[in-house]
């Protein structure tokens, strides 16, 4: 074979090879390729509303197109539309419209979860503008900070601009003017002025109205978070969220799928969605957060919910598709004993110390006005809820180190304190208070038993020696030594230190300075 001969040859190898090389590289991006979302589909009269919202507000626009509303067909006119006599209908561009959309109004396609989700604990949680809550907003801070904070998240009383005669004010447009105290507002409780009650998007954010969205634990974020109830961090704390965000990760979750079943669309990790309100194999998706919860972990003193039982059984099925029956029973051993432990030990004998403080007008009518007050409320309000929800979801630092140890010490170093300081020279306040210390969970307060303390020393002294590191607890005994061959001669008394008596108030700690 000539030389010619095989340089042809090798050239239509070459050639044929990287043909090949390009088929597989098409045929793969195929597969990896992602593709065009289909064009919203527009009726005549949600046209007019996109081809303009597309210049001047595009990015709702491009929303709204990204979203299934505008897969299907749900365009603008369809949510916005009004009857003749809403309080804010107005004329534009020749539709009777309103800017504000109501779950009344979303019932009009979504009936069945319209109604679910207004029977729900959420849609009433605007009625904390009549609670102890808002006279802090409203009062102690200020309204500004009621509007911008608690009701943001709680939701506002929408209101209208009213003029001298009382009427709804409205713009050149003939468009009803918003209070803008109360508007906007995605508060999830919002007391509408239809008459109906929260708002979708709290959870549902416009325009795109992601699913997606709705079930990742972010979302919940907005409000369930902080001090009073830190939901968020404590998910991130437990093994349910550091498994979560392993799985989000590897794309294992798979939440924009239409049907999102624990167990069978997904299995890696469940967000706060999967156990409040997704579906399971047995039961459908709620629109009712609280349909699954036993106890309300909210109040001073927690209790069990309206059928508990029933609610429990519903979150134990979502449980059953991870756990097996043992390690859940273990669980809610766990659990119910924490509330329990915060109720008996602590909460009862705060509340019946403050209301015996009341009865005798030790206290004023006027909230937070003592300053056992706001030691009262952050005992419950704070770190109460902490230690609750904490043991709800299985986040142990929460349970603890911001939970209990903080209501322990805010009980027994401030609120008794300040309690026998006000109660001084009332015999029935200081009865009660030493009832209450009388208790057996508080005894130990009085005097550890000299067992108990050995015990202690001895673990101490097992755990770290008695060299450096060996730190046992004050007030557990010394160690057995022999006494020094020769007594050194004692030095002059120093002047005694004043001690505080239980009617002197403690010194100051230095952050009350």
């Amino acid at each position: 074979m000539s030389l010619n001969a095989k340089r042809i040859i090798v050239g239509l190898l070459s050639f044929l090879f990287l043909v090949t090389l390009i088929i597989v590289a098409w045929v793969e991006g195929l597969q990896e390729r992602v593709g065009f979302d289909p064009l919203p589909v527009l009726s005549g009269d949600n046209r007019p509303c996109f081809t303009c919202h597309q210049e001047k507000t595009p990015g709702i626009a491009a929303q709204w197109a990204d979203g299934m509303h505008a897969k299907v067909g749900v365009g603008c006119y369809d949510c916005h539309l009004a009857e003749k006599g809403d309080l804010d209908a107005w004329h534009h561009e020749g539709k009777l419209i309103s800017t504000l959309v109501t779950p009344k109004d979303c019932g009009r396609c979504h009936k069945d979860i319209s109604a679910e989700f207004q029977k729900s604990h959420h849609a009433k949680a605007g009625q904390i503008l009549g609670s102890l809550d808002n006279v802090l907003g409203e009062i102690v801070e200020g309204p500004a900070a009621a509007h911008a904070g608690c009701q943001q998240c709680h939701g506002s009383k929408i209101a209208f601009q009213k003029d001298d005669r009382g009427e709804i004010k409205k713009d050149k447009n003939g468009k009803p003017l918003l209070e803008p105290t109360t508007w906007p507002n995605t508060g999830i409780g919002r007391l509408n002025h239809d008459g109906s009650i929260g708002t979708c998007s709290a959870c549902h954010s416009r325009h795109r109205f992601s699913i997606e969205m709705a079930r990742r634990p972010d979302n919940c974020g907005k409000c369930h978070l902080g001090p009073d109830h830190p939901q968020k961090e404590i998910y991130e704390e437990s093994k349910h969220g550091i498994a979560f965000v392993t799985a989000d990760q590897q794309g294992l979750m798979k939440m924009s799928e239409a049907e999102w079943v624990v167990g069978e669309t997904y299995n890696s990790a469940p967000t706060c969605a999967t156990c409040h309100v997704s579906a399971t194999k047995n039961q459908p998706a709620s629109h009712n957060p609280g349909a699954r919860i036993t106890w309300t972990l909210r109040p001073v003193v927690s209790k069990r919910q309206e059928n508990w039982e029933d609610k429990k059984r519903a979150m134990v099925d979502v449980c059953g598709n991870c756990h097996a029956p043992d390690w859940i029973a273990g669980h809610y051993t766990q659990y119910d004993n924490a509330v329990n432990l915060y109720n008996d030990k602590f909460a009862k004998p705060a509340k019946r110390i403050m209301d015996a403080l009341k009865k005798a007008k030790l206290v004023t009518a006027t909230p937070f006005d003592d300053k056992i007050e706001w030691t009262y409320f952050y005992l419950w309000h704070h770190e109460g809820r902490r230690a609750r929800m904490g043991a709800s979801m299985m986040a142990p630092d929460y349970t603890q180190w911001h939970g209990f140890f903080e209501v322990a010490e805010r009980f027994y170093q401030e609120l008794i304190p300040e309690a026998r300081e006000l109660a001084h020279n009332h015999p029935q306040v200081e009865a009660v208070i030493a009832q209450v210390l009388e208790m057996e969970p508080h005894r130990w307060k009085k005097e550890m038993s000299q067992a108990e303390l050995e015990r202690v020393r001895s673990f101490y002294k097992q755990r770290y020696g008695q060299g450096e590191g060996a730190h046992p607890p004050a007030g557990t005994p010394p160690a057995q030594t022999p006494p020094p061959a020769e007594t050194p001669p004692a030095a002059e008394p120093a002047e005694p230190t004043p001690q505080p008596t239980d009617h002197q108030p403690a010194p100051a700690k230095p952050s009350e300075v």
